[in-house]
C-alpha cells in the first residue's frame, strides 16, 4: 500500500537537503516539464489544462528572475533578468493566443540557459573532488 505522508516527507526532504546549485536546476526541469504539458494540452485543445501549465511555469521563471543577485552577478545577471523578462512576457502571450510556437520559443532559451547551468554544475564538482 502507498503510504503518502512518507512520500510527502521524501519530497520534502528532497528539497531542502538539495544545493542551491541543484535548486535552479529542478526549477529548470519543472519549467522544462510544463512547457511541455501546456504544449501537449494546446494539441489536444484543453485550453484550461494549457493555461495552468503555462501559468506554472511562469511563476517558475519568477522565481528564477528574483533568485538572481544582480549586485554579485553583475552583467551576467542582468542580462539573465532581461531574458526572463522577455520570457515573461512570451508566456503570457502564448497564453493569450494559444501559440505553441511562442511556447516551444521559451522552452528553447530555458534549455540553452539550463545547459550553462549544468555545465557550470559540473565544473564546480570538478574543482571540488
Amino acid at each position: 500500500m502507498f503510504n503518502q505522508a512518507g512520500y510527502q516527507n521524501y519530497v520534502k526532504s528532497k528539497y531542502t537537503t538539495a544545493s542551491p546549485h541543484r535548486l535552479v536546476q529542478m526549477l529548470f526541469e519543472a519549467a522544462l516539464t510544463n512547457i511541455g504539458r501546456a504544449s501537449q494540452a494546446l494539441d489536444k485543445k484543453q485550453i484550461s489544462d494549457s493555461n495552468m501549465f503555462i501559468q506554472k511555469t511562469h511563476k517558475i521563471v519568477s522565481e528564477l528572475l528574483f533568485s538572481l543577485n544582480e549586485e554579485k552577478g553583475g552583467e551576467l545577471a542582468a542580462n539573465l533578468k532581461n531574458i526572463y523578462l522577455y520570457i515573461l512576457d512570451r508566456l503570457v502571450q502564448a497564453n493569450v493566443k494559444k501559440d505553441k510556437t511562442i511556447l516551444m520559443e521559451c522552452d528553447g532559451l530555458l534549455r540553452e540557459i539550463k545547459s550553462a547551468w549544468d555545465q557550470i554544475g559540473k565544473e564546480v564538482s570538478i574543482g571540488q573532488g
